[in-house]
């Protein structure tokens, strides 16, 4: 079996655009893989076009074998641009792999040490700013069945204009949460880098009432050091790492304790088969993985796959927003029962993109400002 073509395809969604790449061999065999990194779209599909100029060719067996040729390929190495490239064009030979032998990746990996896997309802709460749209909001995630949910309860405007005010603020939507969603639930915190070593003490006593289940990147993530500083401080666990590149930018993270949760992202950190790895390294360490799943149904195969094969999985993000129209933009719509997606068990990662469904969204340019508001001005 050889490579005889590698395309790619885009669409946008909500607030970014997805990338697919579809590696495809002259015995017929199909892999799919995902690489949308937000702003620097078309940089990762000329990376893409510039490893499948390398793959064409070749037999696609073995993904760890190619993903050490390309990575050493680049004597400048590393960075989003390429690692997502390279991730994408990784999930793609993993998905040929499985199908070429008949089996669904997991067993591939290792084999399923489950095959439920519990989810948390992501960026919930989205633009509450009262505590009885907390209350509700937080309801509303219950009865869709979610055991978990995470929120934002800080704005970066709110905090430059008035500190303590907006952290009194988050603290009364986080109690209207808490009460929504009961004692059971678990609220998780996105901080958005927001904070600074001082304030996320403040905010960790103002919420320890209410038990987040985690901080997540509360300090920008460059710094591992002052990560590690922070969670010696604070009591409530970092959660951290969705855009850490490989198992060597998790180094310093995890051997100094920086966190108490890895969230590596199959996009971005190296594919399946350095995901892996990073799990394989938190579990050195006792750190849970709960990885960032943000984006279309073949990341989110790829991350359910490797979810089941891990023994320190924690939880998988959940883009609920998203969830209709990723499940119509795949082939076979992800199940979720009880808030829980269950594992695909078709070779291969199991799913495939619609392509009709995503040529109802082109690809639009993306620019920085869109994303990032205040921070832009």
């Amino acid at each position: 079996m050889q490579v005889t073509k590698v395309e790619t395809v885009k669409a946008w969604v909500d607030w970014c655009n997805w990338l697919f790449v579809r590696v495809s061999t002259d015995e017929g065999l199909v892999g799919w893989g995902e690489g949308s990194l937000p702003g620097a779209l078309r940089a990762v599909e000329t990376n893409i076009h510039e490893i499948g100029e390398m793959l064409v060719g070749e037999d696609p067996a073995g993904p760890e074998r190619h993903w050490h040729r390309h990575y050493h390929a680049w004597r400048w190495r590393g960075g989003a641009v390429g690692m997502t490239a390279l991730s994408a064009i990784d999930l793609a030979l993993w998905d040929i792999e499985g199908k070429r032998l008949g089996v669904p990746v997991h067993r591939l990996l290792g084999g399923a040490h489950r095959t439920k896997l519990r989810v948390y309802a992501s960026h919930w709460l989205t633009g509450v700013r009262t505590p009885d749209a907390a209350l509700e909001g937080a309801r509303e995630a219950r009865r869709r069945g979610f055991t978990a949910f995470k929120f934002i309860p800080a704005t970066y405007e709110g905090l430059l204009a008035d500190e303590a005010g907006e952290i009194a603020l988050a603290a009364e939507l986080m109690a209207a949460a808490r009460e929504g969603a009961g004692p059971d639930a678990e609220i998780f915190i996105e901080c958005a880098e927001f904070f600074s070593p001082r304030t996320i003490v403040l905010l960790d006593r103002a919420l320890a009432p209410y038990r987040p289940g985690w901080f997540e990147e509360p300090l920008p993530f460059e710094n591992a050091r002052v990560m590690v500083q922070a969670q010696r401080t604070i009591t409530t666990p970092i959660a951290t790492g969705e855009r850490l590149l490989s198992r060597a930018e998790f180094r310093e993270l995890f051997e100094g304790g920086g966190c108490r949760v890895a969230q590596p992202d199959v996009m971005h950190c190296g594919g399946l088969t350095e995901a892996r790895k990073i799990a394989a390294y938190a579990d050195m360490h006792c750190i849970a993985v709960a990885p960032h799943n943000p984006a279309g149904p073949v990341s989110c195969a790829a991350t359910m796959h490797l979810c089941a094969s891990i023994p320190n999985f924690m939880i998988l993000e959940q883009m609920e927003d998203q969830r209709a129209y990723r499940d119509r933009a795949s082939s076979v719509p992800i199940r979720l029962e009880d808030g829980c997606f269950v594992l695909p068990d078709a070779p291969g990662l199991g799913v495939e993109p619609n392509l009709d469904v995503l040529a109802e969204r082109p690809f639009r340019a993306h620019p920085i400002r869109e994303r990032y508001g205040a921070l832009w001005r």
